[in-house]
């Protein structure tokens, strides 16, 4: 838990219709994204609005910043700069019922000591941004299957891979002598 991170709800927040305006930065060295690994050189600011919905608090805001990683073609470093936007739901009162349209995993409730953590929505938002599929450039060429060269720096003096001759025949290649009759 990053204490960066926790806001306190002051009282004036527990009126229906009030807002309030929080901002901070978090520090985290890295975040996996599947396979990929994203790392920040510096904090990552961040701000929310924090609005009473009635039965609710809405958080709403963003968080931006630059992320490192590796390019997934030629396996190059690379930065990835990004907007997040920041997004929870949070019941006032655990007795009362979350709205229809909501899954559970939509909302969470307000703890008792009135305090939110907004780490795990910082970080659902970040990974919300990445791409699945991290490339240093649109048409990176990337790695030779052979020697393992760049192929963005130029190209490699391996020979061309030959086609494998293991590949089954076309299944309708017999119906190209067949005598169809033409009655």
């Amino acid at each position: 838990m990053n204490a960066s991170t926790r806001i306190f709800i002051p009282s004036e927040l527990f009126a229906p219709a009030e807002s309030s305006h929080f901002e901070g930065e978090i520090t985290l060295s890295e975040l996996s994204a599947g396979p990929d690994t994203y790392r920040f050189a510096a904090p990552l600011p961040w701000q929310v609005d924090v609005s009473n919905t009635g039965d609710a608090l809405l958080v709403i805001g963003s968080v931006e910043g630059e992320a490192t990683t590796e390019c997934a073609r030629c396996l190059d470093e690379f930065a990835v700069p990004f907007v997040g936007e920041i997004e929870g739901y949070f019941l006032l009162d655990s007795e009362k019922a979350a709205p229809e349209d909501m899954d559970e995993d939509e909302f969470d409730v307000l703890g008792d000591d009135h305090m939110i953590d907004l780490e795990p929505l910082i970080k659902a938002a970040l990974l919300l941004e990445f791409p699945l599929v991290p490339l240093c450039k649109e048409d990176c060429k990337g790695l030779c299957a052979t020697c393992g060269a760049n192929l963005n720096e130029g190209p490699c003096s391996c020979e061309p891979a030959q086609p494998e001759s293991d590949t089954p025949p076309n299944p309708f290649s017999v119906l190209k002598d067949f005598p169809f009759d033409d009655k």
